[in-house]
């Protein structure tokens, strides 16, 4: 498994080796021994699934009080995942990273704690699946606008082609969010 740096320290790209033949595809999404030396956390306490079609755009979601660390992939389809600094005591406060995530390349992004996430579906269906590092907890659920103005982030896709949740359309400007400190 090779393990990167993106341009947003402490967000790391995973590339597994995929064996193909004529039967299909085979890969690992988790080796202790190669997490553990790159740092990563390995004591999971919850994995989510959710199946999305195209153009359904979520995000950006985080939770204060009870921060999640999340190593999302992608089961099947492709998606733009997007990764964003929400510690105002850093650098890259605001800055985001978005990745191409597919059932193809079998990427897996680690989004640590005090990040926000999103995502937009590519294909004609995703199926996303997701570890995380503390459970849900919807009194810290944040939400911010995925179109801040201020985030900038690039979605590839036409506004009035988007599939946006009510909780999504009404999340917080950056301005106003609730973020880490």
């Amino acid at each position: 498994m090779k393990i990167e740096a993106t341009s947003l320290p402490g967000v790391l790209l995973l590339t597994p080796t995929i064996y193909r033949d004529d039967r299909g595809a085979f890969s690992e999404t988790f080796n202790l021994r190669e997490m553990t030396a790159a740092g990563l956390p390995t004591n999971w306490v919850q994995d989510n699934f959710s199946l999305s079609k195209k153009n359904v755009l979520r995000g950006i979601h985080y939770q204060i009080g009870q921060p999640q660390g999340k190593l999302v992939r992608v089961t099947h389809g492709a998606v733009l995942d997007v990764a964003v600094d929400l510690r105002r005591s850093s650098l890259q406060f605001s800055r985001h990273v978005a990745v191409e995530l597919s059932g193809e390349n079998g990427k897996m992004l680690w989004i640590p704690e005090g990040f926000g996430h999103a995502f937009l579906v590519l294909s004609e269906e995703a199926g996303f699946a997701y570890k995380t590092t503390d459970y849900y907890h919807p009194g810290g659920e944040r939400t911010i606008l995925w179109n801040d103005p201020d985030l900038a982030i690039p979605w590839p896709a036409e506004e009035g082609d988007l599939i946006v949740s009510e909780k999504d359309r009404n999340g917080a400007s950056l301005q106003l969010a609730e973020v880490f400190s």
